[in-house]
């Protein structure tokens, strides 16, 4: 009897599981897929439409003040801001705080100079796909989803900054106009 309690047990937390993770991906948008409107409310600058983003890539950081990999990757983002390759893409940083005060000690201790934003009821998080941070999700100009890559990234890196033009296709020569 107790192997198959052990067993039912079991079943039912993978099935609780699963079922938990595809309720925080609902609502997602897929890669490929186009961004859904949204207004974001600025921290360190004026509120704005996340379409407001659109015409040229983006790189959008999900973080949180109290993320120790999210604090630990804000400098390379700044970094980036100021590299000439991040002259043809836009860089936005969005908090997950739940108090903004949090997010704007942060931003003022960090010294920020990319435009942030604070997540109002996870809508960001949950199109975005943030079931964990640091989440850097790259859009194309389009406003689609190109890739997601989660955790901690020195961005400014030679790798990193390879990654984004092969994402957003800086790498592909352009057709000359007839």
């Amino acid at each position: 009897m107790r192997p198959l309690l052990i067993r039912t047990l079991t079943l039912c937390s993978l099935l609780l599981a699963g079922t938990q993770a595809a309720r925080s991906t609902e609502g997602t948008v897929p890669i490929g897929g186009q961004l859904r409107a949204a207004v974001m409310d600025g921290l360190n600058g004026p509120s704005r439409p996340l379409a407001a983003f659109r015409g040229k890539p983006l790189l959008i950081n999900l973080w949180a003040s109290w993320c120790g990999p999210c604090r630990a990757e804000t400098a390379s983002l700044e970094r980036l801001a100021w590299h000439d390759e991040a002259a043809r893409f836009g860089i936005i940083g969005i908090s997950t705080d739940d108090v903004r005060t949090a997010a704007q000690t942060w931003l003022s201790q960090s010294n920020a100079t990319i435009p942030h934003f604070l997540d109002h009821d996870t809508v960001l998080e949950t199109m975005l796909g943030a079931n964990r941070i640091p989440l850097t999700v790259l859009v194309d100009a389009d406003g689609r989803v190109v890739e997601r890559i989660y955790g901690e990234h020195m961005w400014d890196s030679p790798g990193e900054i390879a990654r984004i033009r092969r994402a957003f296709h800086f790498d592909t020569p352009r057709k000359a106009a007839p």
